[in-house]
């Protein structure tokens, strides 16, 4: 589905979105603020008129969980029903133990302090204080009930009433969907002329500020509508034609099997908080030598009866000299062409030592939703005719998978090295070499590598000592990208091939804890280094920067300006296409003297043309 082909919000979703809106900035200053902890995140809920259990706050709030944007808790409360006045009446009648209408204080202890989420004697005695509202040691409690909910409507009615006479707030436009004025407030006219739209230069030729080029808007947009708005625009369509793609397709060696290659192994993870993560490397060349690199998803064969959905995910590689400290790296350079789902650069590269960046724009690697967590999930273990605990067919196929992920070299086994990797990946804690070697007395291994057939050995081990719970197994599973049907929709698995004409190449991988930062800084260098700075219009300080590269397009913005800034972006006139921001319609907040990665954008079918129509507009400050 294209930008274009979005559906229009129904009367009820739109009603649905404001009510998030007024509960979320009944917590936060801007609908751009994260929630940042699972007690913000009960404000809100509550706020919301939920009603949220440690459970549920556990569900959305997990150890590996940092923020929540406003879509996220958006999507909680598609899942989560509202508290109902007849939903506690209902408990409070359980502890009601003669039926009278009222709980004494020693009743609504022991409910409270023996079952459920167990609560303290203090805390008991701070419910009851607050609800014995005759202050005769009874709680009344439909009285009490009606006060509630009373309370929790009169919030957000306060909340709403916020919202609407707030006139910032409402021309904000955050998220998935925009918030629209009520229809009688809506003009019917055009939209307006004085929209600027400006050629694109291509990559190999930057250029300065030019003149722009008016152009009428053919259809409607739900950008800010006012005069300020419209000077503070920037158009920006760019036309991809799938015939200019197969011109520019980059042609491989000749003789390519005569060079010299090393190749590595590596999986994008999406992450709770929305951003990817991989592994870095590091490649040395010990001469000077004609080098062609590629980066592909890696296709996983242990299912060949069921096609791979990642292998439709982008990839790309990013290579920086490295120098003695990150500020003396520089982009060298990054693979642009591509030939199926390989994404290639070929050239001459210096002897030296260089860092290569796996990277994913994150246009096709989708977070799943909170309602695939409730699908009913597949069966992980078993017991056989003896009664022993064994592993599921299914989980030996997904496991046998993993396996080949994390053998990063792909000589077939694990070393201590690689087998961390895994261990980082889902407990947060590594194998030392102690433990390593109980792990080579119980299980196969091989010239101190752990084999595939030892990778079963140890997890149905730990699924032993568990008596069958298949729990840990699951934070296994998820933590390597996979859902509750074993199907792998968080992760992409991808192989770095390196080959070079004249010397042999090594490669080895590299824990960097600047890795994202030197990653999102070459992102950086290489949309600003092949094209010119567009400002917005009546704005002399805030730049807008579009790389147009065969298969993606890129834009970040500039703020020259000592004050941040927010930027709305439309996307709604594209075709064809999607945003690594899963949405059409969003804003970008850009620090004082600082550039932003805005969005990067893909064609949905990549057999047909596709139009890459943004418009960029200036908000009122706050």
């Amino acid at each position: 589905m294209s930008f274009q082909e979005l559906p229009r919000p129904s009367d009820e979703d739109e009603a649905f979105y404001t009510h998030c809106r007024a509960a979320y900035l009944a917590v936060f200053r801007s609908s751009l603020t994260n929630i940042t902890s699972k007690q913000q995140l009960c404000r809100a809920l509550q706020q919301a008129g939920r009603n949220p259990s440690h459970a549920t706050l556990d569900k959305y709030w997990t150890p590996r969980t940092s923020k929540l944007h406003f879509d996220d808790f958006c999507e909680i409360l598609k899942c989560e029903r509202k508290t109902e006045e007849t939903e506690l009446m209902r408990a409070f009648k359980k502890m009601d133990v003669n039926s009278d209408g009222f709980i004494s204080h020693s009743e609504l202890e022991r409910a409270l302090t023996t079952s459920g989420e167990k609560m303290t004697v203090e805390e008991v005695n701070a419910i009851f204080s607050l609800a014995d509202i005759n202050k005769d040691g009874k709680l009344d409690y439909a009285e009490f009930c009606r006060l509630f909910m009373s309370t929790v409507a009169r919030c957000q009615t306060a909340a709403l009433e916020r919202l609407e006479t707030n006139t910032k707030l409402k021309r904000q436009n955050f998220g998935s969907q925009s918030y629209s004025p009520p229809k009688s407030s809506v003009s019917s006219a055009a939209p307006s002329s004085e929209t600027a739209t400006l050629p694109q230069p291509p990559p190999e030729t930057p250029q300065a500020d030019s003149d722009t080029t008016l152009k009428k808007d053919s259809q409607p947009s739900s950008r800010p509508s006012s005069a300020r708005s419209r000077r503070s625009s920037l158009s920006n369509p760019i036309t991809m034609t799938t015939s200019g793609t197969k011109a520019n397709k980059m042609q491989e060696p000749s003789g390519l099997q005569e060079w010299h290659q090393s190749f590595v192994k590596g999986c994008f993870f999406l992450e709770d908080d929305g951003g990817i993560s991989s592994l870095q490397y590091q490649l040395h060349i010990p001469q000077t030598s004609n080098v062609y690199l590629t980066i592909q998803p890696l296709s996983l064969n242990n299912r060949p009866d069921k096609p791979s959905p990642w292998m439709t995910v982008d990839t790309a590689l990013f290579l920086i000299s490295a120098g003695e400290t990150k500020e003396d790296s520089t982009l060298v350079c990054f693979t642009e062409s591509k030939d199926k789902e390989k994404y290639i650069w070929r050239g001459e590269l210096n002897a030296g030592t260089y860092y290569l960046l796996p990277f994913t724009s994150g246009c096709k690697l989708k977070k799943r939703t909170k309602k695939s967590l409730s699908v009913k999930s597949v069966e992980l273990i078993y017991r056989t005719d003896t009664g022993e605990l064994d592993l599921t067919r299914e989980l030996r196929e997904v496991l046998s998978d993993i396996f080949e992920v994390i053998d990063i070299d792909g000589n077939g086994m694990l070393s201590l090295e690689e087998y961390n990797f895994f261990e980082l990946r889902t407990s947060g804690e590594k194998c030392d070499e102690d433990a390593w070697v109980v792990c080579k007395e119980n299980f196969d291994m091989r010239k101190n590598q752990l084999t595939r057939q030892g990778f079963m050995e140890l997890n149905l081990m730990e699924v032993t000592e568990k008596d069958g719970d298949p729990t840990d197994l699951w934070v296994t599973l998820e933590a390597m990208g996979y859902n509750r049907m074993l199907e792998l929709v968080e992760a992409c698995p991808f192989q770095i091939d390196v080959h070079c004409e004249s010397t042999q190449p090594s490669i080895q991988t590299l824990s960097l804890d600047s890795g994202p930062k030197l990653l999102n800084q070459a992102i950086q260098r290489s949309i600003t280094a092949s094209t010119g700075a567009k400002a917005l219009r009546g704005q002399d300080s805030i730049f807008v920067y579009t790389y147009r590269g065969e298969h993606r397009i890129s834009s970040l913005i500039a703020n020259k300006t000592n004050q941040k800034v927010t930027v709305h972006i439309n996307n709604e006139q594209s075709r064809n296409c999607c945003s690594s921001r899963g949405m059409s319609v969003f804003a970008v907040e850009v620090p004082a003297r600082k550039k932003v990665l805005c969005q990067h954008v893909l064609p949905i079918n990549e057999k047909q043309d596709w139009t890459y129509n943004c418009m960029e507009t200036m908000l009122p400050c706050m």
